[in-house]
């Protein structure tokens, strides 16, 4: 599902071309700019399908949308929890009929273009100027960060620097991948690479493959065959550490197994690749730099699966295993309850490339904040500021003026970011996903999850539902908030060596923390007022159904979607309930209280007022999520070579809100099997490794 950013992007980029197509001549350097405004066409004509704009015929008058509060209900981010911006612009100033009647136009008057109804997979291949060798990914390039941040200056030259060690100054390591042995093609996310404009045929190219299992040693140029770690400071729930590092002295953190291997602009977005489980890196910290195929098939699945809720991520590109290549890593016996991992075994390396704008953590500000707090070295303030004006360019470039005094850009930066955290978080609850482990250094600047290590998505409905055994309560499911608060309230610790000359400055990012909380809860409220179906959000109804269903046990993603289908008794929602509830009468007497409160303050008066809301609150209630127990099945299969499930999960967990086949709902649409609670490696993992 495309967002209402990705329309507004699309409409900023292309509105201003689209009075030119008509008079671009056939040179070879107007084909390629022909070739980014089809993939704009394509991208903007999805959108606006999204929003219900596109009608039978390709004619389009304004008469078509009656007014502001029918188009208001057309689109779906208005009434979530994201309180999205971008939707206040596009209904307030956007002529959107006159949009879509020009986007037609020219799609009937132009050759190159044709129009959905008549476009097939070789048209679009015409009018994309598609990546197909690796070659032609060279010619997208650009490396923003190695060209305009410091490298450590006691780097290698060659980007051999595998062996741990302190990284005193500099915001990146040259290192070199280290490739896994003999790779073999798993999955590649066919929606992922269709966005980015590649060839599916590229996945199993032989010098695609070789690039992305780790063998930058033939790229041609101008890709570069080192690629590069960053440093992160540490730090857990708000409270930084240092004896975690190796050295004592935080100097040693940073990404161990992860190997950034390209930086480039693709279709007129700019995207970072990274390896996980590339290798050593100085920051390994005596560890061999691998991922496994178990927890690289969950990352792989679980980035794609999330970007389909519609829920800010980083992505999936493909998934290689070596077949030769083993690690040992502590694991759970067979049908053990253990918390802890009882014995070690030897499972297969993976690596999967989860490709972001960015891979800039509020760790690594925290870092480079720390080192200007603290004077460590002459640089110190320096470094600083440039990897957070670097952080602007790449995350926040939309919103925030490059001409603007510094002092003036981190306080816009922390608003931003304030921002896009809360919604983040809000929509992690929304869907019932839990980070499990969410630290500082696994908080991306950019506003979307990062680091599918110990993460899960809630089974039957625990306010302390917590997948990670090392995690508390403290980053259980309903504190995510929480958690994030406090990395928020590091990531403004880190930047205010930049603002602390200017006291007017100080006090400003102090309201924006101070802030933070009344900002979450509103967004909270927004999100459960949408789940619920109700226009404000009633705090009674809300603390009675959260107890009623902690006190019932019930399937929270099951729950909700069949209340989306706004039942006029409590029979439907049965199917939720764990247990013998369904034989407690009290306790139903009290779900029927509660579901005739509900539905007085829905307004379903008709048949289509009632199928209307039901269409509003399924797309915030997904039918489907990556529960645990459909991995398990799906990595065992992939450690004998059987990759059947992990195709499976691709197509279901890419189409969560889609009621989807009879089959797949018998199979994918049901509780948790009661012999799987409490099993370790089901119902809680260790630290990913």
């Amino acid at each position: 599902m495309y967002t209402c950013d990705d329309y507004l992007n699309t409409y900023n980029a292309w509105y201003g071309r689209i009075s030119r197509v008509r008079i671009w001549s056939e040179s070879e350097e107007i084909k390629v700019t022909r070739q980014e405004l089809a993939y704009k066409l394509n991208v903007l004509e999805d959108c606006l399908e999204e929003l219900e704009l596109i009608p039978e015929s390709d004619a389009v008058t304004p008469q078509e949308i009656e007014d502001y509060d029918d188009l208001k209900k057309r689109v779906p981010h208005v009434s979530n929890a994201t309180n999205c911006k971008s939707c206040t612009k596009l209904l307030t100033s956007f002529p959107v009929p006159s949009l879509t009647k020009l986007l037609y136009n020219t799609l009937k008057t132009d050759n190159s273009f044709a129009s959905k109804k008549g476009r097939d997979m070789n048209t679009t291949k015409e009018s994309f100027r598609m990546v197909e060798t690796l070659g032609d990914l060279a010619g997208l390039a650009d490396y923003s960060l190695m060209d305009t941040l410091d490298a450590d200056p006691e780097a290698t030259e060659d980007g051999v620097d595998h062996a741990p060690r302190q990284v005193f100054s500099g915001h990146y390591v040259p290192v070199n991948p280290t490739p896994i042995q003999e790779p073999h093609y798993i999955a590649h996310s066919k929606t992922f690479f269709k966005e980015l404009g590649f060839d599916d045929a590229l996945a199993t190219n032989e010098d695609f493959m070789r690039m992305f299992s780790g063998d930058a040693s033939q790229l041609p140029e101008p890709l570069r065959r080192h690629g590069w770690a960053t440093g992160y400071a540490l730090s857990i729930y708000g409270t930084e550490y240092y004896q975690q590092c190796p050295f004592q002295t935080g100097n040693g953190y940073g990404d161990g197994r992860a190997v950034s291997i390209f930086e480039g602009v693709l279709n007129g977005k700019r995207w970072e690749m990274q390896l996980k489980g590339g290798g050593r890196t100085p920051y390994c910290r005596g560890a061999d730099g691998r991922a496994v195929l178990r927890s690289s098939i969950r990352e792989f699945l679980a980035q794609e699966h999330m970007h389909a809720l519609g829920i800010p991520t980083s992505r999936s590109l493909s998934l290689y295993t070596s077949k030769t290549e083993t690690v040992t890593r502590p694991w759970f016996n067979q049908s053990s309850y253990s918390r802890d991992p009882e014995v070690m075994i030897e499972e297969n390396v993976a690596i999967t490339t989860r490709v972001a704008p960015s891979f800039l953590r509020v760790g690594q500000i925290e870092l480079f904040g720390r080192r200007a707090r603290k004077d460590e070295h002459p640089k110190a303030m320096e470094e600083l500021e440039k990897i957070v004006l670097h952080l602007i360019d790449r995350e926040y470039s939309d919103e925030i003026d490059q001409s603007l005094p510094l002092m003036e850009k981190v306080l816009l930066l922390a608003q931003a970011f304030r921002n896009r955290l809360i919604s983040l978080v809000a929509n992690w609850i929304r869907v019932g996903y839990c980070q499990g482990n969410f630290n500082s250094d696994n908080t991306a600047l950019g506003g979307f999850t990062l680091d599918y290590g110990p993460f899960g998505f809630i089974d039957m409905f625990d306010p302390k539902y917590q997948p990670w055994t090392g995690g508390g309560d403290h980053f259980s499911f309903f504190n995510q908030s929480q958690a994030a608060m406090q990395n928020f309230h590091m990531f403004s610790t880190a930047v205010y060596p930049l603002i602390k000359s200017d006291m007017m400055a100080v006090e400003e990012l102090e309201k924006i923390l101070n802030g933070f909380s009344k900002a979450m809860q509103e967004q909270m409220e927004a999100m459960w007022a949408s789940k619920l179906g109700v226009e404000t959000f009633d705090k009674e109804l809300y603390n009675e159904l959260i107890m009623l269903m902690i006190q019932t046990q019930v399937d929270y993603t099951i729950f909700f979607r069949e209340l989306s289908h706004i039942p006029e008794e409590i029979t439907s929602l049965l199917k939720s309930f764990y247990g013998d509830a369904s034989n407690n009468e009290e306790l139903l007497k009290r779900w029927s209280q509660w579901l005739e409160k509900w539905h007085s303050c829905i307004d379903v008066t008709t048949t289509e007022s009632r199928q209307k809301l039901s269409e509003q609150m399924k797309r915030m209630n997904p039918k489907y999520t990556l529960r645990e127990w459909f991995l398990v099945p799906a990595y065992k299969e992939a450690e004998k070579g059987d990759y059947t499930l992990i195709k499976e999960l691709q197509e279901v967990m890419t189409k969560p809100y889609d009621e989807q086949s009879k089959e797949i709902e018998e199979k994918y649409y049901k509780q948790k099997p009661s012999q799987f609670f409490d099993i370790a490696g089901i119902s809680h993992v260790s630290c990913s490794s």
